[in-house]
């Protein structure tokens, strides 16, 4: 414990707080509830950053694709009321991606509590559900306590996020208190027999699969699992938007288990033996409304490994279950001997299946987004960081970009749209010197559009592509399926998105072609400023495999046919 320091303020001594645990920069908006704290990050601005940003749900996202970019908690401030409304579209994305985030949000004084005073909540009714932890500190002396238990809540076990109420006579008043150290991680390791367990089912297994995702995992581990996984050639697919866990061009690579899957991997997992899966909490997306894997007693014999104590037999019956952090699983599975040459050929099948699926199809119109998203993969250095938002749009990007390195996909698995372009802002935050790309819907992007200008503002030139399809292609096609012509609330009027892009002092351009696009990446690569390209497609092109019209006539035929 530091010794005890002259008398600080509750802003001051909060900030002190968490420049004494390792943070480097916080993103949020100010508000009037915690003016002390501001006057914090004053005292410290050389030390710690706070980014502006224009809304409170990017500044949500961005200290989300912070925190699964670091590894350590993203930091968000809001203020009461609106802006801790307007904040949690964050929150729940941390809980269900399983990244470790703070959020502070100011509150009414506690001389004002119980009023329904202005702006006033009860912050842990609100954020219980989808929060490891809510809590409020009312004493200025207790905020290192606070915090510190906040950033071991947050990263130990299954990560996520933690919110802290700040009453305002709290951060005004003055307390001599000891800073608490850095943080240290906690983290479960797998038990030896839990190992033998395991060696003994690979051992009989004639059909193994193993599928990577959830929080926590780190560089080394992905790389462990790639060295492992190839010597006992073992086929690994991904779980939902967690594709860059595993180097894409490894042998034993062969494709993501999200959304549109490809129809023989989905048949692979199916049909699996032994499924071991590494981190994945076996969601509706992964498991494809859980008929891949059936709930709650698999066919497969499962082999669940989480971080989280919790998660395990909570959707599925296991056979086995094991209670171990991913690095520390990934760690220990590197010592274990598999014999696979009985399945080398099925894996390289898979391996051949992913390579054909990835390849872009023919689609309506002049520009085809699918070679546009090829041409980026081969194109953009291995360790360019390509932040999706949510939307049909996304499938595209999933089947046909290869990713080469660790954390250079960011994406919600809680499918919330505007992510693309506040993750994008972060991460080029974070590493100024990666190339940094948004591909966002239409609609998606205008969720969060305003963030072009926290872009322009830090100098963060980022580039954002836009897919305008002028509707909510995802729910135009359900639309088209269940109700078949009858299409409603879906269409959108857009904007000129690249004289919006300028209107904020960046570069924008439109792309009407493919053969368009390379030299005008180039340009928005060349121009150093935050850039937008405006991709416009057909609207026919609503999935990777199909068109409007064909899934209207399909409904059609279906209907007439009952």
């Amino acid at each position: 414990m530091s010794p005890v320091r002259a008398p600080r303020h509750g802003g001051r001594i909060l900030v002190d707080a968490l420049v004494g645990h390792g943070v480097k920069r916080v993103f949020g908006v100010p508000g009037e509830s915690f003016l002390p704290v501001i006057d914090g990050f004053y005292a410290s601005q050389d030390r710690l950053q706070f980014v502006v940003c224009r809304q409170e749900g990017g500044a949500a996202y961005m200290a989300e694709a912070h925190g699964k970019l670091s590894g350590e908690p993203g930091i968000l401030f809001v203020t009461r009321g609106p802006g801790a409304t307007n904040g949690a579209i964050g929150v729940h994305l941390a809980q269900q991606d399983s990244t470790p985030m703070l959020v502070f949000i100011g509150q009414v004084g506690n001389d004002f509590a119980e009023r329904e005073a202005f702006q006033e909540i009860d912050y842990r009714r609100m954020y219980g559900p989808m929060a490891k932890w809510v809590a409020q500190i009312d004493r200025a002396e207790r905020i290192p306590e606070y915090v510190s238990r906040a950033f071991h809540t947050a990263t130990a076990g299954r990560p996520g996020p933690v919110v802290l109420a700040l009453p305002e006579d709290m951060l005004f008043s003055e307390a001599a208190v000891a800073d608490v150290p850095h943080y240290v991680r906690s983290q479960a390791a797998p038990a030896p027999e839990d190992l033998r367990a395991l060696a003994r089912r690979l051992e009989q297994a004639e059909r193994p699969f193993v599928l990577v995702g959830g929080g926590g995992w780190t560089r080394d581990t992905g790389e462990r699992l790639r060295a492992w996984a190839e010597a006992a050639y073992l086929p690994v697919g991904a779980s939902f938007r967690c594709q860059d866990y595993l180097d894409n061009r490894s042998a034993s690579y062969v494709g993501d288990v999200g959304i549109g899957i490809n129809p023989k991997l989905a048949e692979r997992v199916r049909n699996a033996d032994l499924l071991l899966v590494i981190g994945a909490r076996l969601g509706e997306m992964t498991t494809g409304a859980y008929t891949l894997v059936e709930a709650p007693v698999p066919k497969q014999t499962l082999v669940h490994v989480h971080a989280g104590a919790e998660e395990l037999g909570r959707v599925y019956r296991a056979q086995l279950p094991i209670n171990a952090a991913s690095p520390r699983f990934v760690e220990a599975l590197a010592e274990m001997r598999v014999d696979g040459a009985r399945w080398r050929d099925a894996t390289r099948a898979l391996r051949e299946d992913y390579l054909a699926w990835r390849e872009p199809r023919p689609m309506p119109g002049a520009l085809h987004y699918g070679e546009v998203i090829k041409w980026l993969s081969e194109q953009l250095p291995e360790d360019a960081i390509v932040a999706g938002g949510a939307g049909n749009f996304a499938g595209w990007l999933h089947r046909h970009f290869r990713y080469k390195g660790f954390r250079t996909q960011l994406g919600p698995t809680n499918g919330s749209m505007g992510y693309g372009l506040p993750a994008a802002i972060a991460a080029k935050a974070t590493h100024p010197e990666r190339t940094v790309i948004a591909i966002c819907g239409d609609g998606d992007f205008l969720m969060n559009g305003q963030e072009f200008a926290t872009a322009v503002q830090y100098r963060l030139p980022v580039i954002a592509l836009v897919v305008n399809n002028g509707m909510y292609g995802t729910i135009r096609m359900h639309q088209e399926r269940e109700y078949p012509g009858r299409v409603h609330a879906t269409a959108l009027s857009n904007p000129d998105f690249a004289a919006y892009a300028r209107a904020f002092g960046g570069h924008g351009e439109i792309v009407e072609t493919t053969a368009q696009f390379a030299p005008a990446f180039e340009r928005a690569r060349a121009s150093g400023q935050p850039a937008l390209i405006e991709l416009r497609i057909d609207p026919e092109a609503i999935t990777t495999s199909t068109t409007l019209s064909a899934i209207r006539q399909a409904a059609l035929g279906g209907k007439q046919g009952r």
